[in-house]
Parts: structure tokens; sequence; C-alpha cells
């Protein structure tokens, strides 16, 4: 067919052809979609086109609210922190035996690379008696009410495909992340407020944004950024010489010509669109009240160690309790700088200071003020770090460890899990697992199962099949349940 006027050429697209040919798929597509969203995905009874993050039931009834993921971005040791090994200390610069390692590659070491034993001494902590490094004296306090995972294992290898597969299911960019699944399938508790929030400390996050992407879901499901300093999100404030009205008007305006837009083409990132601009609007209230830390207690400050007016790894998670407070469902706070290729004793005793305090005292106070129950709080990063030791002078590394993801260690505390626990064991040398193994894939099972949802059905439509977070695998760890 050959189009005669350009300025219909330039206006015509695909879903142009669909709705002018009479068949109206766009808009058929679109309610398909909103029905799906608020009643084939997570079990609702009532469609909610208008909104598609009106809150929606889980499958069952759920144990957490909430979620805070802590991610120490990087990977610190379960040898030096969770998982005491007096074995290892034993093999202190000798070669781990080959048939441990038999098979084995690795980015920056040989496999018969030397031994290197734990860096710090490990303390029993609490009633449970559970062993934590001595850099982590906060974390002892709190220890009877953290459940520790010493048998986490995971299918990547390296930074990037490792992080983007813990938040995500998949080791590829393209993915929804588990914060866009849970709001997808639950919608959003507060209309003030991003239902997932993202916050990070430190510098660059290997895998990048891909970790908190909505991927092949509307980007309405996407995390929202904040920033440390400044206006916790760009461009939140007006600019000189705007005032209430005329944004108001403006707004107005810009959604009665989407919503114009929307009907015609039935695209529904129109309605991503105009929810966002909302959602912007209602912020210029609500974000700078939610970083506001005046009202809190000098108390409260001092137990997270934080000073409210700089940017700091406590203040992140005293702002996640806030958030918690409001409604906001899913909080990611990335901690990065974990990756101890070299001198590891220096590297874990900083991140540690800066990690420490605020993790336990979040734990505390989300307890303390009743919400530890259906707050589901999560700690560990992509992968574990090797017994052998990394020594490189062409690179100028000593006293190191590499990339591990046969074994290491997580915690979780809150929302259904059971306290003062330890789940899962690896050998004398925190090698490998040997019992009670629990897969990346697993994590996220359990954690979407302590949100009410059964894993394997909450699924989206994409490029001609069903797809949800756990891919074909995972299952539920039923002891670490309370």
């Amino acid at each position: 067919m050959m189009i005669t006027n350009p300025e219909f050429a330039q206006d015509v697209t695909r879903r142009h052809f669909f709705k002018d040919c009479g068949v109206g798929v766009g808009k058929v597509a679109l309610a398909s979609l909103l029905m799906q969203q608020s009643a084939g995905a997570a079990g609702a009874s009532t469609p909610v086109a208008a909104n598609p993050m009106a809150p929606k039931s889980p499958h069952y009834p759920a144990r957490a609210k909430a979620v805070i993921h802590l991610f120490m971005a990087g990977a610190p040791s379960h040898l030096d922190l969770f998982d005491s090994k007096p074995t290892l200390a034993k093999y202190e610069g000798k070669p781990i035996p080959p048939e441990v390692i038999a098979g084995q590659r690795y980015a920056f070491i040989r496999a018969d690379a030397a031994a290197l034993g734990p860096r710090f001494k490990f303390v029993k902590q609490g009633q449970c008696g559970a062993e934590i490094a001595e850099v982590l004296p906060h974390l002892g306090k709190v220890v009877d009410d953290i459940c520790l995972l010493r048998s986490v294992h995971t299918d990547q290898f390296n930074h990037a495909p490792a992080q983007i597969f813990f938040n995500t299911g998949f080791g590829q960019p393209g993915r929804p992340s588990i914060g866009s699944w849970v709001t997808y399938g639950l919608g959003a508790e507060t209309n003030n407020l991003p239902a997932f929030v993202v916050m990070s400390t430190g510098g660059g996050i290997s895998g990048g944004a891909a970790n908190w992407s909505s991927g092949f879901l509307p980007s309405l499901y996407a995390g929202v950024r904040l920033r440390n300093q400044g206006d916790p999100i760009l461009n939140v404030s007006n600019p000189a010489g705007v005032d209430a009205t005329i944004q108001r008007d403006s707004l107005e305006l810009v959604e009665a010509l989407n919503r114009r837009r929307l009907e015609r083409d039935g695209d529904p990132e129109i309605a991503t669109r105009m929810a966002s601009y909302e959602m912007a609007y209602r912020l210029q209230t609500s974000a700078p009240d939610l970083m506001d830390l005046k009202s809190e207690t000098k108390e409260t400050l001092e137990l997270y160690g934080c000073d409210p007016d700089k940017p700091s790894f406590a203040r992140a998670c005293l702002i996640a309790r806030r958030m918690v407070e409001r409604g906001v469902r899913f909080i990611n706070i990335y901690n990065e700088g974990w990756d101890a290729h070299s001198d590891l004793v220096g590297n874990h005793t900083n991140n540690c200071k800066a990690t420490d305090q605020g993790s336990a005292a979040l734990v505390q106070d989300l307890k303390r003020r009743g919400l530890l129950d259906e707050t589901l709080v999560i700690w560990g990063g992509e992968f574990g770090r090797t017994p052998m030791i990394e020594q490189n002078v062409a690179l100028g590394r000593s006293q190191g460890r590499d990339h591990h993801p046969q074994a290491y260690t997580m915690w979780l505390a809150g929302g259904g899990i059971k306290p003062g626990h330890s789940f899962g064991k690896t050998d004398e040398l925190g090698f490998n697992v040997v019992e009670n193994g629990v897969h990346v894939h697993d994590i996220q099972a359990t954690l979407m199962h302590l949100l009410g949802f059964d894993h394997e059905r909450l699924t989206y439509r994409y490029a001609g099949r069903d797809f949800r977070l756990t891919d074909i695998h995972g299952k539920v760890v039923q002891g670490i349940l309370a």
C-alpha cells in the first residue's frame, strides 16, 4: 500500500492500523491487561481498570506486608562474617584438598591457590548461641531475632549477572525485578509514595538499573530511585515562577490530552505516564516529609547511629522504616563496595562499620514499633568468597578472596521467618553446601510465599508464554518459616 499524504504517514502506527480497521485490538488489549493485573494475576475478584496500582489480594493470607532488602553489593565473605570454619584456619597457606576443588575455575585465582583462614574472631551471641564475627557487634544484639541461611548458592559467577539474577531470577537484563512482581501482584497501599523504592549508599552498582527494572511488565511497576542529597527525586520541586495553581492547571490539561490519546491508541504506557504525573505532584509534599528526619527522637537517631542531614547506610535504613509506616511495599537499599579481592580485613572492617549498626537498628526499631512481624528484612550479597587466597602482584592484590557462587550466607528477619535460627550447612572449609541447600530461586519463592503468593501462579504473559519470577525453578524453604 502506498501512502501519498506525508502528514498521514507520520502519524500511522500499527496501533492506528488495528484501531482504524475496525477490530479495536488496542482497546481490547488494554482492557485485558487491566483485568489481568487486577484479577487474574493476584486472585482479586473485582477489576480495577481505572487504577492498575489499586490494592489487590494475594492468593492466600500473607505473613508479610512489606519487604526491606538490604543488598550488600560486591559479595561479603561468609567465611569471615557468619560461617566459622576452624578447619580452614588449619589449612592456612596450604592448598585445598584436590577432591574439593576438582573441576573448579575462578576469575582471578588458580583453583589450587593456598587456603586463607578466617580473618576475624567469631563470638557466640544471644540465647541461640549463633557465632557471629566480632566486627558485627550490633548484629550480635539482635541475633535472636534473625535467621541465618548458611547454605545459599547461585548459578552466577560475576557481579552484574549475579546481582541481576538475585533481583530478577535471570542472569541478563530484561526481566522484572522482585519489587516489580510484588507491586504487580499487590498494587500499592499508598498514593503518596511509590510502592517500590530504591536507595543506594556507595559507588556504582554492577547490575545497574536492571536490578530494579520492571522488565516486560508495564513501567508503572519499576522501582523509583531516591537520591541521597538534594531533592530525593530530580525535578520534584517547582521551578521559579510556577505556583500551585499554574501547576495544577497544567497537569489537568496534560491529563486530558493523555486520556484522549489513551482512548485512541489503547497503549497501557500512556496510563503509566498519567499515573506518574499524578505521583510526581503528590511527591512534592510527601517526599520532603519522608526525608526530613527532624521529627525522629534523639534516641532513635542514636540507635541507628546516623546524622539526619548526612547520607549514610544507617540513614537509609531509618528512611526505610518510615517508608514502611507510610505504606511502601518494597524497599531496596544497596550498599556497594564488598568486593574484597584485596585487603579483605580492611574492606570488611570498613563495610561492617558502615552497615552493622543501621541493619541491627532497623530490626530493633521495627520490632519495638510492632512492625517486624509484618515486615520481611533480607540482608546479603550476590555470592560468597573463596576459601583460597587471592594474591596478584601485577594487579596489586593481596590477602583477598575471589568470587564463590557455590556457598554463602544471608540473614532474614520478621515477616514470618523463624527467629534465632540457623539453617543449612557448608563443609568444614566453607566450600560446598552439604546440608539444606538454598538456591537463589528458593529465596525468591519463599519471599513470594510470605507475601501471600504461590510463586508458580503469579505470572505475566509475554512473547507468547507465561513468565514468573522463579522461571521454572524454586521451592519454598519451609525450614525457616515460623
